[in-house]
């Protein structure tokens, strides 16, 4: 059986959350959505496969999208990571993850797609998936 790596996305704005997940499903990636940093951040720690992650910075109250894709690259050391953020990308090079992308709201399907693919190229080869149900 194949196992698939879903995209995490963290996003608090229930219709821009819906919009990526359409986004990447329709251009063949599975999608797993959180609402919150701190759903986000158990998410993370429960999964064994994760393939990227798309979150926006602000995310309400508890942890914010630096926070998240730094907790994610605790586990995942090479997650090819994308921020989306209506607010200025000033803060992108002292708070983002390296190898990841910042792209300000709002932004194309194209865009989403095109910097999770670069990033993915990036990251080179995943490494082999465990099949949790076979644990």
């Amino acid at each position: 059986m194949e196992v698939v790596r879903p995209i995490l996305i963290v996003e608090d704005e229930a219709l821009i959350r819906m919009g990526l997940a359409d986004c990447l499903q329709s251009g063949g990636f599975a999608v797993a959505e959180c609402s919150t940093g701190g759903e986000a951040m158990g998410y993370i720690d429960d999964t064994t496969q994760l393939q990227g992650l798309i979150t926006d910075i602000q995310l309400g109250a508890g942890p914010n999208g630096w926070e998240v894709a730094r907790h994610a690259r605790t586990k995942f050391a090479n997650l090819p990571v994308v921020y989306v953020s209506g607010d200025s990308a000033a803060d992108w090079t002292a708070e983002g993850v390296p190898c990841s992308i910042m792209l300000q709201k709002p932004y194309a399907d194209a865009q989403i797609l095109t910097a999770i693919a670069s990033l993915l190229n990036e990251a080179g080869p995943l490494p082999p998936a465990t099949d949790s149900a076979s644990d």
